[in-house]
């Protein structure tokens, strides 16, 4: 990380200079930028990414009368992970967590159907996927460390609790000017469950992050449609004692008559989660009718376990769920026709709902809000119109209709009875574990590519940089810093602060020639008036402050001199124009992990790879396709 760029400042680096006087966050103000109903995975990812940006006034609000404690989601795929590095815990959630390194899978013992026996056994995520691992920790410290990343931040943001939402409206001619506040918001404070009093607040922006039962949703007339599979599945972390040998190895467990169960593994080294599978139900019928407890849940996973023992010293949290996909057609409140940029936005299980065994629901929710926070921050800060923002349901709502698709396999997969003999019905267990080693990069959350768009180009030198395919995430890979010799991954220079990365990766040229394709870039992004550099960066602001410029060569660290480099790969920066070395990186030849080799990138002619603020590729081009460049930031920067 860099810092003392302003001058020495002593103390925690990771605590940012606040912006000002720090306002008392239980008093809502009268106007705010952006207002956040809900703190759940996508609600605080999106109030951490607007609170690093001091100049935009952010309010985040919750029914419920303080942070997460126990329960709900808790798997976070190798994506995920990925952002956040971005966001700067993810060191943290590595040494909390548990580390989901294989699967294995249980099925109906041949010798005797009512016992279960060991038949498969795989790594969780293939090699190479990620530079992180799958890893299950709690919802409730995720929320945590979101939270600190908003403490820590330039506006010190903090949530507001005991807010209920009682009405949301949107001034039809004030949403035809985008800088009014044009949405009004009516919220009731709570203090032990009950309303005191009301209060009113207005937006120019209003995200519901408000769960399933969203009222936001509600406001804006948008419906979840869709179905239930009719099946009641139970959830339950418990402290155990067992004699079932995977208990601490994510295990799918299918008996012959009693159903299936998954094992997953909790944080702590004790813990386990035990997801088990219910009755069916009929089509009118919910869970609440039943009333299921902890103890039908205990007895039925004690059933699938046979000849295995089961006993349940604590459960620390349990619930009771219908499986069912449902999805909005919009995640926002423009109309169809796209004729007007959106004021209201949905994003998580306001959205999509799905059940929890494909472990994605709380990373696409996250994902829903990395994407639309940097979109937000774009236009508020005057950088990109708003109809920027008309690209985040386009795109977020397709990859929901994907995991809602994958989510309603999966689950019927393991609801349906397992086959006990050759010709009979059901499935077999083969078929479950085939089936999930051929997602895996899904499960991974690596598998989401955006469509040719707006913010996304059309592949057509992909050839130049096969593996990194636009649309898809950076994939990162080691490299070696020029200025200090430090070993890292490239991908981590990307941080959650709304810059798009531009990584000229080297043709085969003497990198400090100035006849060398590199260098003959950087003169034009330095000079040229048609430079995204000079078009979109402001007066007085750093060089990078739009367009983060990253120089990858072919030579090893140890053949380039650094003072012989363009001056643009060492820029003047902060008030006292000291130069940044950082911009520089080299294969990595001790370790033989090249990354031209490991991302295909021509060697001969080198290539562009433009990386969205919320990292995503956005296209491969040419080392020399100033114009393919200066068009591709034009379609979604103003010029200043």
């Amino acid at each position: 990380m860099q810092y003392h760029q302003h001058g020495f400042r002593p103390g925690n680096p990771n605590v940012a200079p606040a912006s000002g006087a720090i306002p008392n966050f239980d008093v809502l103000p009268e106007t705010v930028d952006v207002l956040i109903v809900g703190c759940g995975p996508a609600g605080l990812t999106l109030a951490a990414q607007l609170s690093q940006f001091p100049g935009i006034t952010t309010r985040i609000v919750e029914q419920k009368d303080g942070p997460l404690q126990i329960g709900q989601a808790d798997g976070i795929a190798c994506r995920t992970m990925e952002m956040f590095q971005a966001f700067g815990f993810v060191e943290q959630v590595m040494r909390e967590s548990y580390w989901v390194n294989e699967t294995v899978f249980w099925k109906p013992d041949p010798k005797d159907q009512t016992a279960i026996t060991r038949h498969g056994r795989i790594q969780d995520v293939e090699d190479g996927l990620s530079e992180f691992p799958h890893v299950i920790l709690s919802q409730a410290r995720i929320h945590d460390l979101y939270l600190d990343v908003m403490k820590r931040s330039p506006s010190r943001l903090e949530p507001a609790y005991s807010r209920r939402l009682l009405d949301l409206k949107v001034g039809a001619k004030a949403a035809q000017d985008p800088n009014a506040y044009a949405v009004t918001a009516t919220l009731e404070k709570l203090k032990d469950g009950q309303p005191t009093h009301v209060e009113t607040i207005r937006a120019r922006y209003v995200v519901g992050c408000d769960g399933a039962r969203s009222s936001v949703r509600k406001a804006i007339g948008r419906q979840l449609e869709g179905d239930s599979a009719n099946q009641a599945w139970g959830v339950m972390d418990v402290l155990a004692v067992t004699d079932f040998p995977d208990v601490r190895i994510k295990s799918v467990i299918q008996s012959a008559k009693e159903g299936s169960i998954l094992i997953i593994p909790r944080e702590g080294g004790y813990m386990f989660r035990i997801y088990v599978e219910m009755d069916k139900l009929s089509p009118t019928e919910r869970v609440a009718s039943r009333n299921i407890t902890v103890d039908h849940l205990i007895a039925a996973a004690s059933r699938i376990l046979h000849p295995h023992k089961l006993d349940v010293k604590s459960v620390a949290w349990w619930s009771v769920y219908e499986i069912g996909q449902r999805l909005t057609n919009r995640f926002d409140d423009a109309p169809d026709d796209s004729s007007q940029p959106p004021r209201v936005f949905i994003a998580g299980d306001a959205c999509h709902t799905h059940s929890p065994k494909a472990g994605q629901g709380m990373n696409v929710s996250m994902q829903d809000g990395f994407n639309l926070g940097w979109k937000l921050a774009s236009v508020l800060n005057g950088r990109s119109s708003a109809d920027l923002l008309k690209t985040y349901s386009a795109e977020r709502q397709a990859i929901a209709r994907e995991l809602i698709e994958f989510d309603r396999d999966w689950s019927k997969m393991l609801s349906t009875p397992v086959k006990t003999t050759p010709d009979g019905p059901g499935i077999t267990p083969q078929a479950v574990q085939d089936y999930f080693v051929q997602h895996g990069r899904y499960t991974a959350g690596t598998a989401t590519r955006y469509a040719e768009g707006v913010l996304t180009g059309n592949g057509a030198y992909q050839h130049l940089a096969k593996g990194f395919t636009v649309g898809a995430r950076f994939h990162s890979a080691p490299v070696i810093r020029l200025g200090d010799a430090k070993p890292m991954e490239l991908g981590h220079v990307a941080l959650a602060d709304g810059r798009f990365r531009v990584y000229a990766f080297s043709d085969a040229s003497e990198p400090t020639a100035k006849t060398s394709a590199i260098w003959k870039l950087c003169d034009f992004l330095s000079h040229a008036p048609t430079s995204p550099v000079k078009r979109h960066t402001r007066a007085g602001e750093d060089i990078d402050a739009v367009i983060d410029l990253r120089a990858v060569f072919q030579q090893p660290h140890r053949s380039l001199a650094v003072q012989h480099m363009h001056p643009l790969l060492m820029p003047a920066k902060g008030k006292f124009g000291l130069q940044d070395y950082e911009k520089m990186f080299c294969i990595d030849a001790k370790t033989g992990t090249d990354i031209f080799d490991l991302r295909g990138i021509n060697r001969k002619n080198g290539c562009v790879v433009i990386v969205r603020p919320d990292q995503y590729i956005a296209d491969v081009l040419p080392l020399d396709d100033f114009a393919g460049l200066t068009a591709y930031f034009a379609k979604s920067l103003l010029p200043v």
